[in-house]
């Protein structure tokens, strides 16, 4: 019989996904055949399963934690923000519609049967399932309608960990002020605390380790130092970006759009020894000395085509251009590198058209049909094979589209200029080939270095879980699992 634990916050990015991760391996280099799970998600960084939806980028590297393909049962709600009040919302994999937050309260309820169904089907497979909850059970103001925190846990019967962050401050307030908020019945479901980030000596913090446990009556499971290779670690939330440029002499330079989507694609850009990456915030000006601009994916093209003008980006953009420098549009990002964008039916956001950057001769017009789907390539310049995925709507045409950045299954994808220094492509996850990213950057005259990027990626999972192994009491804590009704 499977058994279940829920990994719950004081709050948003205290470290749960990677938590989850760690735990995962933990969990699967003991033996176990276990699967991560998160009720309901909110984020525009997704993945494609293998059965043909999407889920959030956390539950897609927490699958790969456990050894397994991600499933579309991993993560059953996603809402994928497109406005301030507004997010597409995903179920069981599927878009079905956009709704404002007002108006996604009332649907909440509904979502419950799928949300459990899923969890029951994907307990089915495994021994173990350890669940992600979202936000924070101190929100006490949205308890009635939660499916993502303890509105799963009392429906599921999971027990529950609760998790402080103690880089950003306070954690003895946030761990005991959330015991004081706490329905008594929700408050039940927790098990016990872990306290997460702690810089320097864990043992300093023993006496507020004791008052936590004093005031709330749950045990601590331990206190996790700061994992300082987090970083290379696929990252979910845009709060993550940023930080400053390292790396070698080819300056890549990607503005962080308000809607960014799929991000992931450059973490293996990241690593590479010859280039420095440049996440360009709000505000500040696309530099100078960039060799390549990056214009990445986003969740709502023209919006975020007129936050970029609305930064100045375009006019930095066409003066990267003229000094000779390259661009790379991915996704919807090569959507604002054409002419024009229409949406007749006000797919993402009010009907009408946009015009473009005009880079590439081509025009995008929005489509309800959403492509999701896993991709084996050609990379048209190069001849590299590549693996990547595409995830969007719309239908981008025009004569750029003779100069294919890739091909798939015989068809052309992408766009190319003349001069072939700007390109284009619906294709997310290309950069994770090691043979195609090799070969594009000798492309470019740069020596690609001898970077696995995934074993990288493996072998700091083996790290995190042994870290885990280390400083938290693993056995106490998976013995905190119960069985799956």
């Amino acid at each position: 019989m499977a058994r279940a634990l829920m990994v719950q916050g004081t709050g948003s990015n205290v470290g749960k996904s990677i938590l989850v991760a760690g735990l995962c391996r933990a969990a699967r280099a003991r033996g176990l055949a276990v699967a991560p799970f998160k009720p309901q998600n909110m984020s525009n960084n997704a993945a494609v399963t293998v059965d043909g939806g999407e889920i959030g980028r956390a539950q897609a590297l927490q699958a790969l934690a456990c050894g397994i393909e991600p499933h579309s049962d991993m993560n059953p709600v996603l809402l994928k923000p497109e406005t301030d009040t507004g997010a597409q919302v995903v179920v069981q994999g599927h878009a079905r519609g956009t709704w404002r937050a007002r108006d996604f309260a009332g649907v909440k309820p509904a979502l419950m049967d799928p949300v459990l169904e899923s969890f029951r089907r994907l307990a089915g497979r495994a021994d173990l399932v350890i669940v992600e909850g979202a936000g924070s059970p101190a929100e006490v103001n949205l308890r009635a309608n939660d499916i993502a925190n303890m509105g799963f846990a009392r429906a599921a019967g999971v027990p529950v960990v609760l998790v402080g962050d103690i880089d950003r401050g306070g954690v003895i307030a946030q761990i005991v002020g959330t015991h004081a908020v706490l329905d008594p019945a929700d408050a039940a479901m927790i098990r016990g605390f872990a306290i997460n980030k702690f810089r320097g000596d864990p043992r300093l913090f023993d006496d507020g380790y004791a008052m936590i446990a004093a005031a709330t009556g749950w045990p601590g499971f331990g206190v996790v130092p700061w994992f300082a290779d987090a970083h290379r670690l696929p990252a979910e939330d845009a709060v993550d970006l940023g930080g400053p440029a390292a790396g070698g002499g080819f300056h890549v330079a990607c503005p962080m759009l308000s809607r960014i989507a799929n991000f992931d694609d450059l973490d293996p850009l990241k690593l590479e020894p010859a280039i420095r990456l440049t996440m360009v915030p709000p505000g500040a000006a696309l530099p100078g000395d960039a060799d390549l601009v990056i214009l990445p994916g986003t969740k709502s093209t023209r919006g975020d085509l007129a936050f970029l003008r609305a930064q100045g980006w375009d006019v930095d953009l066409k003066a990267h251009v003229r000094r000779g420098g390259r661009v790379l549009g991915l996704c919807g990002g090569y959507q604002m590198l054409g002419r024009r964008i229409v949406d007749p039916d006000g797919l993402e956001g009010a009907a009408g058209e946009t015009e473009g950057l005009g880079l590439l001769d081509v025009e995008t017009r929005m489509e309800p049909a959403k492509t999701l789907t896993r991709v084996t390539a050609t990379h048209a310049a190069t001849g590299a094979p590549l693996r990547g995925y595409e995830i969007h709507i719309g239908r981008t045409e025009g004569p750029d589209r003779a100069r294919p950045f890739a091909h798939v299954e015989g068809r052309p994808e992408g766009a190319l200029s003349r001069d072939g220094r700007i390109a284009g492509t619906y294709l997310h996850g290309l950069f994770t080939e090691d043979g195609f990213r090799r070969a594009w950057l000798k492309a470019l005259g740069l020596a690609g270095g001898p970077l696995s990027y995934g074993a990288a990626v493996e072998g700091t999972l083996d790290a995190l879980a042994a870290h885990l192994e280390t400083h938290l009491d693993l056995d106490a804590l998976f013995a905190a699992a119960a069985p799956v009704s």
